[in-house]
Formats: C-alpha cells, structure tokens, sequence
C-alpha cells in the first residue's frame, strides 16, 4: 500500500456480506451512495471493514482489508441470482471485487463504539491509525486541530453525525462531557464568507444549540497559527465547564 493510494473504509454489519467478502472476495455499494458522498475518491485502490456489533469480540474495529481489482456496476439480480424478485432486484451496485483479505497487526479501534456508513482515507493514515478517527481525510485544517488535541489527550469524535427534526448535521468534532456536549467546527474563511453558507450554519447552530450542543467556531488562522495555545486551550475549558470528558465505558453503560 502507498501513502497516496485511496482506501475506503466500508461498513460490515451482518455475517452474511461477511462471508461473501471472505471466500467469494467482493463487497457490494449502492451505486446512489458513491454518487452522493464518495464520488471524488472513487475508485478506491483498497478496501477495508468496519466490523458492527454482530461480529461480538471483534465489533467497532478495523482489522481486515483487501486490494482492489474492479468495481464493475450490476444489478442486485446478477449479485443474487436465486433470490426472488421484488422491489430492489434492478437496484445498481458497484461490485468491489478484491484479492485475499488481509489482517492488520493491530486493530484500528473505534473506542465510543461510534456508528459509521463508509470513510474514504489515504494510505498512510489507513496504516498509521490507532483508532477511527484517525482515518479522516476531510480537511487539513481538521487534521492540524485533531493533532493538537490528542496532543492534550483530548478525546472527540470526528465526523460524527447528529439528527434532529428528521434533519442530518455533520459535526467538525463531537465531545462528549459530563454536563453536556461540544460541537467544534473548523471554519474555512473563505467558505463561511458566503451569505448563504452562513445562514444555513445559524440555521444549524440554534437547532443544535436548541438540543442542548455547546457551539465552538475556530476560523482558519486561529487553527493554523494558535492551534494548541487558543483552540485547545479554548476547547479544554469549555470541557471543565462541563464536568470533563465522558469516558467510553461510562458512554456504553449510561453513567455520567
């Protein structure tokens, strides 16, 4: 693998796709989700598994990936030949055809035991990360700021998605404390500039503030230039208000 290759984290959640990855080697994607969020780093050079709760002592991890030979589009019923026509049989895929699994050294770890659907990522960070969230590759300024705040052992989630009123915000960074909860948003200048944009992010903002979300904005030169000695130090603050960080174990069994 090289540092540059695009991989692709995909989810796995039942035995069944399980078992067809591993001994007929090919994965399926619905050829509307690449075109809604992938389509800028497709197709991927590896594939890799996010194994779900039903995999029991292997759940909320990475550990299994695989090269990608070809991503062919076909119809459900030429994945399934035997299954009986109904309302997704002409229902298009992409099928992932790859070579032999293989199996990390260690697992990259979700340690929230986070729900995720596909993250695409680079090579490097796929075989650097110790965890999920170190295999986002948004947005550099993302990645200065995520730094930093492992550097202070802060623990946030990238990426995270929140619902409200049936509508989906995507969160910079989610922290969740003992009182509450953070949103930290990396704002590019330029993009935030725009009127429209900025309305939507009001839009965005009361409805999560509404929701009991403690909102933190850092704009580009802060994060660059004052990543560890404002941002964090910021965002750490706000985190002792609210009675530090949640751990994940007290997360799982509804402490704190």
């Amino acid at each position: 693998m090289q540092a540059n290759d695009r991989v692709l984290v995909a989810i796995m959640n039942n035995q069944a796709d399980w078992a067809i990855a591993r001994d007929q080697h090919w994965y399926r994607i619905p050829v509307t989700s690449v075109k809604q969020s992938m389509q800028r780093n497709w197709p991927p050079a590896w594939i890799a598994f996010y194994h779900t709760k039903v995999f029991g002592g292997e759940a909320y991890r990475v550990q299994y990936y695989a090269p990608v030979l070809r991503t062919p589009v076909v119809s459900r019923s030429q994945l399934f030949p035997a299954e009986p026509v109904n309302a997704k049989t002409q229902k298009t895929y992409y099928q992932v055809l790859m070579g032999p699994l293989r199996r990390l050294p260690a697992p990259i770890l979700s340690r929230r035991w986070r729900r995720i659907n596909f993250i695409p990522t680079i090579g490097e960070k796929f075989m650097q990360a110790m965890e999920i969230n170190d295999l986002y590759h948004e947005s550099p300024l993302e990645d200065r700021l995520w730094v930093a705040l492992k550097r202070r052992q802060i623990q946030a989630e990238r990426q995270e998605f929140v619902t409200i009123h049936k509508r989906k915000y995507a969160l910079d960074f989610a922290i969740y404390c003992q009182l509450g909860k953070i949103d930290v948003e990396t704002d590019g200048d330029t993009w935030h500039a725009n009127p429209q944009q900025a309305e939507k992010d009001r839009l965005r903002d009361n409805a999560l503030t509404t929701e009991g979300w403690r909102i933190l904005r850092f704009g580009s030169q802060q994060v660059w230039e004052q990543a560890g000695e404002y941002c964090v130090k910021t965002i750490a603050k706000n985190i002792e208000q609210l009675g530090g960080v949640q751990t994940p174990q007290q997360k799982r069994t509804g402490e704190g």
